[in-house]
């Protein structure tokens, strides 16, 4: 998962067991406030008073020293909660050398009380409900001990103790699957987002020039045959990755370099801009003898990379209605300036697209809709819409969310 701060990304480490952790250090803070003040309530009660305060004075001093280690699952270790296990149960066997046989069988509380019960969570959180039911087992036993007989009260407080601890353990098992779930989930989206990003590149530059190729070489015939023949083998391949399928098979060694030869330079792409962009500079030349642009006579302002994703929108419906209405086609491109938002329409005269044809494109690899124009408007938070009515032209239209700085 991650956040973004001053404009760059900053992943952040979801846990469900952060919240576990700190309650379990309050409710061990808390419930040592408790033992103590039972403690001091009862002092002369006690058959051997400072024998029970010299183990509350240890209790103490313990939590004084570890309160902080149940704050998180990497300070929590194995070894710690051993020995705040053993710390608990030492006090619960030690109750019954320095406790009346009295309070004993009216039901007085061990000398750590509740505050056992932090060690059995402790256990349950770090290592779920087998660890628990280890836990609560052991502690069940110590009460059995102390009490010297099953008494109502206590077979009770066990069977609280066994029943909470293992439920907790297990939903901390379930919250973990599921944490590691949605932290696969968004891998897999991230990775997704990217290779449409990509794809939308290859669909713009590489295969555009690989189909018009394949094509001037066909017409011209001769060694530009060959090249095209090898340029058209080459988009199929490209369009296959897009799409997700297999390749088709490998190229010899010798094929591969002639084709290198073939590869002059590559011009760079210029990076867009920082800070708001007048939308209607990017537009504006494509306007030409078959395609009308009309915009408002204020500037229009998006952030620069949103702009920049629109106008590239736009040009491949554009390239759209070059390849599939024809060269005579006319388009009529209008910008709209909203509040909330900008919205570009593309319409075109031509015939029209069949009904099932984009579904058709999109399996054969052919993204030009999928990725180019709508995967382009979904990572801007917009959305793009296709009508088109088969003898009557398509119409596109693209809307982009603004923010406040897009006004200023």
């Amino acid at each position: 998962m991650t956040q973004r701060t001053g404009g760059r990304p900053r992943a952040v480490r979801m846990s469900v067991e952060l919240p576990l952790w700190q309650a379990l250090t309050g409710y061990r803070i808390l419930t040592l406030g408790y033992a103590l003040t039972l403690f001091f309530l009862s002092y002369h009660a006690y058959a051997h008073p400072l024998g029970a305060a010299l183990y509350m004075g240890v209790l103490t001093l313990w939590m004084l020293l570890t309160w902080n280690r149940t704050t998180s699952a990497e300070r929590c270790t194995k070894p710690f909660l051993i020995a705040d296990l053993t710390i608990a149960l030492a006090g619960i066997l030690l109750t019954s050398f320095v406790d009346t046989a009295e309070r004993i069988d009216g039901g007085a509380a061990t000398l750590p009380s509740i505050w056992t019960g932090g060690a059995v969570l402790g256990l349950a959180i770090k290592g779920g409900w087998r660890w628990a039911a280890a836990g609560s087992t052991i502690v069940a036993a110590a009460n059995l001990v102390e009490r010297g007989s099953p008494a109502r009260d206590t077979v009770h407080n066990v069977v609280l103790v066994w029943v909470s601890s293992i439920a907790i353990g297990y939903i901390v098992e379930v919250a973990r699957a599921s944490e590691r779930t949605l932290a696969r989930a968004l891998q897999i989206e991230a990775a997704t987002r990217e290779r449409e990003r990509l794809a939308r590149d290859i669909h713009d530059s590489v295969l555009q020039v690989l189909a018009m190729v394949q094509r001037r070489g066909a017409a011209i015939g001769g060694e530009a045959a060959e090249l095209g023949r090898m340029a058209g083998e080459q988009e199929i391949a490209l369009r296959s990755l897009v799409a997700g399928g297999l390749l088709p098979p490998q190229r010899s060694a010798a094929q591969l370099a002639e084709d290198a030869e073939l590869v002059r330079t590559v011009a760079p792409v210029p990076a867009p801009p920082s800070g708001p962009c007048d939308v209607r500079a990017l537009i504006a030349p494509h306007a030409g003898a078959t395609v009308t642009v009309s915009a408002p006579g204020t500037p229009v302002l998006l952030e620069a990379a949103a702009a920049a994703e629109l106008a590239a929108a736009v040009g491949a419906a554009l390239d759209n209605v070059a390849q599939h209405a024809g060269e005579a086609a006319r388009a009529w491109i209008l910008l709209e300036d909203e509040p909330d938002e900008v919205i570009v329409t593309v319409r075109d005269d031509g015939p029209g697209i069949p009904e099932g044809r984009l579904a058709d494109a999109e399996r054969e690899g052919r993204m030009g809709v999928a990725l180019s124009i709508r995967g382009r408007l979904r990572d801007l938070g917009g959305s793009a819409e296709l009508v088109s009515v088969p003898g009557q032209g398509t119409e596109v239209e693209l809307r982009v969310p603004r923010g406040s700085e897009d006004r200023r």
